[in-house]
């Protein structure tokens, strides 16, 4: 993505979006969608840019961007896994299934494996009850998940390390 080789932003990247938009108001929103786009978040680096260039506040900036749960303010991994915990699923063994992921990549709901393939998400309800318990990983719904069949289809579709 948007990172170059020794871990700093390339900035570079955003010219391109500024051109896009140039003169026009109402349009941080639309910039930020396409600034997540390129780097897979939106680095402080890019959201100080983006206040700059549009002539606002960045607290201005970041309370766009925490308002709206289409943005995200920490790298994410390449591989997202969306655990639904609405009530049919949280009965049926949404619970189970967190654990599992605790477990075995040592990591929480919102957090991201250190190697940086998998992010695990908490959702609450994706409409798919009868399926319960539903989980998504990379857009693709998965209903009537179990355990052993979850950490099989994540090792076989993401390079994350285990724990184990």
């Amino acid at each position: 993505m948007g990172d170059n080789h020794n871990g700093n932003i390339d900035l570079r990247l955003m010219d391109e979006i500024f051109e896009q938009y140039q003169g026009q108001r109402g349009v941080l929103i639309p910039i930020l969608q396409k600034a997540q786009d390129k780097y897979g978040y939106l680095p402080p680096e890019v959201i100080q840019l983006i206040a700059k260039r549009q002539g606002i506040s960045v607290s201005k900036v970041y309370g766009v961007a925490t308002f709206y749960a289409q943005f995200y303010l920490e790298k994410r991994g390449r591989h997202i896994l969306r655990l639904c915990d609405g009530t049919a699923c949280h009965v049926k063994g949404t619970p189970i299934l967190a654990t599992a992921i605790e477990e075995h990549y040592g990591i929480d709901a919102g957090e991201t494996t250190a190697d940086g393939e998998l992010t695990v998400e908490i959702v609450y309800c994706i409409g798919s009850c009868a399926l319960a318990p539903v989980t998504v990983l990379d857009g693709e719904v998965m209903g009537r998940m179990r355990q052993n069949v979850l950490l099989r289809t994540l090792k076989k579709q993401t390079n994350a390390a285990t724990t184990l």
